[in-house]
């Protein structure tokens, strides 16, 4: 199956990998500026939760409230009542994070393909970070605003292209 770019956390790791949360965490983008201290104070407010296979994370409409991280299993994100899946994520990885700036309804659902176990940091999260230990919350709202300013770079270009294609269409037709 292909995936799509703006799902894949290309700090995925190698298949059969060990590591505690601390690394996992160093690991995803949001949060590789972070020192060893700061990840610990991040550790602690996590919140752990286990999904049996097909259940259900959140559902596409739901506000959301935060984001995600697979400590183990995998997940599939889809659209729409036919479920058409989008990406499927797996220990790592991580989603949901535009919901730490925006309690706006999701635009996808979440459902385990496995058992799973992952990591919840939500909204009211990062305001007491960003309350109690403010140099390390501006640290994690630069880098959520550069990925969300990149996805967004990459969703324009990706318009264009497909403007110029139905243009390219439309031109054929006349």
């Amino acid at each position: 199956m292909h995936e799509d770019s703006l799902w894949t956390n290309i700090f995925r790791l190698k298949s059969g990998e060990k590591e505690d949360i601390l690394t996992v965490l160093k690991r995803i983008p949001l949060f590789q500026d972070l020192t060893r201290k700061e990840l610990r104070q991040l550790e602690r407010i996590l919140h752990q939760r286990s999904y049996k296979k097909d259940e259900v994370i959140f559902s596409e409409g739901e506000p959301g409230v935060g984001m995600y991280i697979i400590e183990t299993g995998q997940v599939r994100i889809t659209l729409g009542d036919e479920q058409k899946v989008l990406a499927v994520l797996s220990k790592g990885d991580f989603f949901g994070e535009m919901a730490l700036l925006l309690e706006a309804p999701r635009t996808a659902s979440a459902i385990a393909n496995k058992p799973s176990r992952l990591y919840g940091f939500f909204q009211p999260d990062l305001f007491s970070i960003l309350e109690t230990y403010p140099r390390t919350g501006n640290k994690i709202l630069l880098r959520l605003s550069q990925m969300i300013a990149e996805r967004l770079r990459h969703s324009n270009l990706e318009n264009r292209e497909l403007r110029n294609k139905l243009n390219s269409l439309l031109k054929k037709e006349d």
